[in-house]
């Protein structure tokens, strides 16, 4: 029995890719799950229907698809297009500080600038101190936790989410990477973790306010709102991990915070509290540094503002 011919296209993958950028601006979509422009999102889509690495080499651009190749990209296309589905979550993969990680609903698509802090070994901001235990709290698909413990491998990781789907998913990325220094918990905040003390707590916790988050694209109502929305001004969960997160750092540690656009709130309700902001490679964006000496001196403020959130 022989098999059907094969037949080719007189289309290549860079048409595709190029195609698919067009589309996509011209349907307005938004991005800002993982990637931030329509031709990277396009190329993505394409070389996840083709069974193709992310990083395929450029030569390769050139090579012609099949009918039924083109057939599969087209229909990624039109779901991108018609139900406005993040493409991390159309083809169930994220890149996360140059690990892939499984990405489906059960929580945010990973894309903090976090990333950066984690490949350059939270450098400057450690001070070359030693570290031993590292608290990502607020995990959700594990990537910050993951990845930092993938990157130093003598640490050893809590990851902490308060939502089961959310740590389903971690485990499943634990499993995936092999992260064997990774230990995945559940708590509300600091709520349920005892007495466990960190040299180095990083955080992403929900921070978009209650007006951004209902007036969010349609690609953001595919993620859970629990990592979402957190207030009028994006910082009722900020507050209470600056308030008890003293209580679990050992006595030089250091709080990597993230909090988005709230940043602006955050000075002018704390304008006392010394956090250096983080300049990534594209700017700041939104990520403070705080000492776990400085929380202390200002924990009665802090306290007060947090406490008078509920």
């Amino acid at each position: 029995m022989t098999a059907d011919p094969v037949h080719f296209e007189q289309v290549s993958i860079i048409d595709l890719i190029r195609y698919g950028g067009s589309r996509f601006n011209e349907a307005g979509l938004t991005f800002g799950h993982s990637y931030d422009n329509a031709l990277d999102e396009a190329t993505q889509l394409v070389l996840h229907a083709l069974h193709l690495p992310h990083d395929l080499s450029p030569v390769y651009g050139n090579s012609r698809v099949t009918a039924a190749e083109k057939a599969k990209v087209l229909a990624l296309f039109e779901r991108r297009i018609a139900e406005r589905v993040p493409a991390a979550y159309l083809t169930g993969e994220a890149w996360f500080a140059g690990l892939s990680f499984k990405s489906d609903r059960r929580a945010l698509v990973p894309r903090s600038p976090i990333a950066e802090l984690i490949t350059t070994g939270f450098e400057p901001w450690l001070g070359g101190r030693d570290v031993e235990r590292v608290l990502d709290l607020c995990t959700g698909s594990g990537c910050i936790a993951i990845a930092t413990a993938h990157y130093h491998p003598h640490w050893e990781v809590d990851g902490v989410d308060i939502n089961d789907d959310a740590l389903s998913l971690a485990q499943e990325n634990k499993a995936r990477l092999h992260a064997d220094n990774v230990t995945l918990r559940k708590s509300d905040l600091f709520n349920d973790l005892g007495g466990q003390v960190y040299d180095l707590i990083v955080t992403n916790p929900p921070y978009v306010t209650n007006d951004e988050t209902d007036a969010l694209p349609k690609e953001y109502s595919y993620e859970p709102e629990l990592g979402l929305r957190a207030g009028d001004d994006g910082l009722d969960l900020a507050l209470k991990i600056l308030r008890d997160a003293p209580a679990h750092l050992s006595e030089h540690g250091l709080l990597i915070c993230e909090v988005g656009e709230a940043e602006k709130a955050l000075v002018e309700l704390l304008p006392e509290l010394p956090m250096a902001w983080v300049e990534f490679k594209v700017g700041q964006m939104g990520i403070f540094v705080v000492e776990r000496s400085d929380l202390v001196e200002h924990h009665a403020r802090i306290k007060a503002l947090a406490d008078a959130r509920g």
